[in-house]
Formats: structure tokens, sequence, C-alpha cells
């Protein structure tokens, strides 16, 4: 089981990282055909117009793709803020039970975001909706990685917790140990 779980978190991870290529990419060709623009302008006289339609639209969709599916990744490598100063002076047992409560408390925000992303998906598919722009796609297309970024970070939270109930140590506190090798 510990092996399918790693291998969500980091698949999800491996997607996140794609997404943020593919916005350098996407940038990086809009910059080359403003140049060649600049360029055609300064010898013609007249700009091409050459663009990619909607280019800020999907880097923003891809941010926001990268962003929520790197989340559980981020989580068991222990790329989150945590503030340890009280938990770093509370006896190991106290600081298994606040651990515990706070995984809880995630869980709990985290399952109800999760729970109404997936149904604005849903809304979206039923009602057709579109985004606006010169390419316009289905709204749940860049709703969908949203919603499964966030249904991971809740299994990841829930793999959390389970194991800080069984006694195991956090992910997060020993990276190397528990994040590839287990």
């Amino acid at each position: 089981m510990r092996r399918g779980l790693n291998l969500i978190y980091n698949a999800s991870g491996a997607v996140a990282a794609f997404c943020i290529a593919s916005i350098v990419a996407i940038v990086f060709a809009q910059v080359c055909l403003n140049l060649i623009d600049r360029i055609a302008a300064l010898t013609t006289g007249k700009a091409i117009g050459l663009t990619i339609p909607s280019y800020s639209d999907f880097t923003g969709y891809f941010l926001a793709a990268s962003t929520f599916l790197a989340l559980a990744y981020s989580l068991r490598a222990g790329g989150h803020i945590r503030v340890t100063l009280v938990t770093g002076h509370l006896n190991e047992k106290l600081r298994r039970w606040v651990e515990a409560a706070v995984l809880l408390i995630a869980l709990g925000l985290v399952g109800f975001a999760t729970w109404y992303v997936v149904l604005l998906v849903v809304e979206s598919i039923e009602f057709g909706d579109r985004t606006s722009g010169m390419v316009s796609i289905p709204l749940w297309i860049p709703q969908l990685p949203v919603a499964i970024g966030l249904a991971i970070l809740t299994l990841a939270l829930a793999d959390e917790l389970v194991g800080n109930l069984m006694g195991r140590p956090a992910s997060y506190d020993d990276t190397d140990a528990n994040l590839l090798s287990e």
C-alpha cells in the first residue's frame, strides 16, 4: 500500500513539474514571437502580429494545476511551512497528539475544499461552462487538476494522520527515509 501511495504522491509532483515546464515553454515561445515581431517592425516598419492565442490564460491554468498537484508531494517532502515553536518544546507523547489534532483539522478543511471543488467541476460539466478569452475551452478542464490535487492532498493528510495514530514518524520529519524509500 505504501508503494502505491508514494507512487500517487510522486506522480502528482511530476505532473506539477511538467506544468511548470509548460509555463516556461509557453512564455519563452511568446517572448520569441514578440522579438520576431519587434525585429519585423524595425526592419519593415510594420509588425507581423505574432502571438500565441490566450497564452496568458493557458499559463494561468498551468500555474493553478502545478500549485494544487504539488501540494501532497510538498507535504510529504516537508516543503510546507510548519511552526514548531510550541511543538518543539512538548514531550513526544503530547507532541504526537498535537500533530494528530492539527492533521485532523487540516484533513477536515482540505476535505471540505475538495468536496466543493469537485462539485464545481461537476457543475461546470452540467452547464457546459466555457472559459473566456481568444481560445475558449470547457471550464472543467482547468478546474479538474485543482480538484485532483486537492483530492490527493486529502489522501496524503489522511495517510499522515493514520501513520501518526499508529506511532509512525511523520514523513515530513525525515524526508529522505520516508518519502523515497517507503
